[in-house]
């Protein structure tokens, strides 16, 4: 059984002086998803690689599932370690492993080479050639192909010799927690969880916050934000669910304002409050799920009416996706599912049957004087009595 694995990256790469802080983050990244595997892990930097090497039985699915949904992976290759490093040696491995690996079927390879260790006994090419001409002469079924090859055999001589033959692709992106941290307007739609993935995906941490508004809405439309956070920290780690009570406020501003506004400015003081944790949390920005014109208060206009009263910038990773865009990448993630369960929200429960879908900011502020007696109480209340939860898949 293959004891070991070589992560490889692909955008660290070229971050120069700072390789090496963006490399231990994805270090401690891979450390932390391998605690939900059994057995014991090794997790080395090594010269621009990572190596994982398990020490003793271990589930060969289940770690590839767990490294699979760690950003900052470009590839997973599982690979034979070889102590003894005279070429022989290596090659006999090399060969045992291809035919582990690839069976009995017939195909192209060309070999590839690495050599750390200059002192070893053959240069780099040398070692592909002499390599090619042991497979050749040892796996009938194997044909060189130099330009379009079927299988990549990799070489790579160090401290010990490396060999491997497999490639799996991984989820890309930066480390998370290399970028900063975003609060995530995290509803039970479908979009917003796949936001969040998207900002996670280039390195931000994220915690989130949901407006939940009994008994308009649900203990299980809350279970489903909270089992949606869940889906999401599967890839970007522990997520701090903040779960807001937003009824008295949605029905100050339901009595208060024109139902043709409500969306808007139910919106506006959403983001107010979540900018506010934002700040008490640490969080540089705010993440939203909105796509350009999807509904009445993510047209052109009402984006510009919304960002208005925030400070912080306001990141919509999924601005010019269609649905159906991001429906492809909630299936993929796993949160599409669940997204989709007939629990209210609180954005659905007080939709106007007309709602203006080309505020003014003028018009909008001027009907929000009239919740100038109660709503900075209202606000305060809801921010400080408000749930925290700790989410992780």
């Amino acid at each position: 059984m293959v004891k070991a694995f070589l992560i490889k990256y692909s955008e660290i790469g070229i971050k120069g002086k700072n390789r090496y802080i963006f490399e231990n983050a994805l270090r401690d990244r891979v450390v932390e998803k391998l605690r939900n595997c059994e057995g014991k892990f090794l997790v080395e930097r090594e010269n621009g690689r990572i190596y994982v090497e398990a020490e003793g039985d271990y589930d060969y699915d289940e770690v590839i599932g767990q490294l699979t949904k760690c950003f900052g992976i470009a590839h997973i290759c599982p690979v034979v370690l070889v102590e003894d490093k005279s070429f022989e040696h290596v090659c006999r491995q090399l060969v045992d492993h291809m035919e582990e690996e690839l069976g009995g079927r017939t195909f192209t390879f060309k070999v590839f080479a690495k050599r750390s260790d200059k002192k070893y006994e053959r240069t780099s090419p040398q070692i592909c050639q002499d390599a090619g001409e042991y497979i050749l002469n040892h796996m009938p079924n194997a044909k060189v192909d130099v330009h379009h090859p079927e299988v990549s055999v990799h070489v790579e001589i160090r401290h010990r010799a490396y060999v491997y033959v497999t490639s799996i692709k991984g989820p890309g992106g930066m480390p998370v927690g290399t970028s900063g941290k975003a609060m995530l307007l995290l509803s039970g739609g479908i979009d917003s969880p796949v936001a969040g993935y998207m900002m996670a995906k280039r390195g931000v941490q994220i915690e989130a916050v949901y407006f939940h508004a009994p008994p308009y809405t649900s203990e299980r439309a809350k279970q489903k934000v909270i089992d949606l956070a869940g889906l999401v920290s599967d890839y970007a780690g522990e997520i701090r669910l903040h779960i807001v009570n937003f009824t008295d406020i949605q029905m100050y501003i339901y009595d208060k304002c024109p139902h043709d506004e409500l969306t808007i400015i139910m919106r506006r003081y959403m983001m107010k409050i979540a900018e506010e944790i934002a700040g008490e949390s640490g969080c540089m920005s705010l993440v939203t799920g909105e796509s350009v014109g999807q509904v009445a208060s993510q047209t052109m206009q009402s984006l510009v009416v919304t960002n208005a009263v925030c400070t912080m910038p306001v990141f919509r990773p999924v601005i010019a996706f269609d649905k159906q865009e991001i429906i492809d990448i909630a299936e993929k993630i796993n949160t599409f599912e669940t997204s989709i369960l007939p629990y209210e929200d609180c954005c659905t429960t007080f939709v106007a049957k007309h709602p203006v879908t080309k505020p003014e900011l003028e018009k909008i502020e001027k009907s929000e004087r009239k919740l100038e007696e109660k709503i900075n109480e209202m606000f305060a209340k809801a921010i400080s009595e408000r749930e925290t939860i700790v989410v992780k898949k």
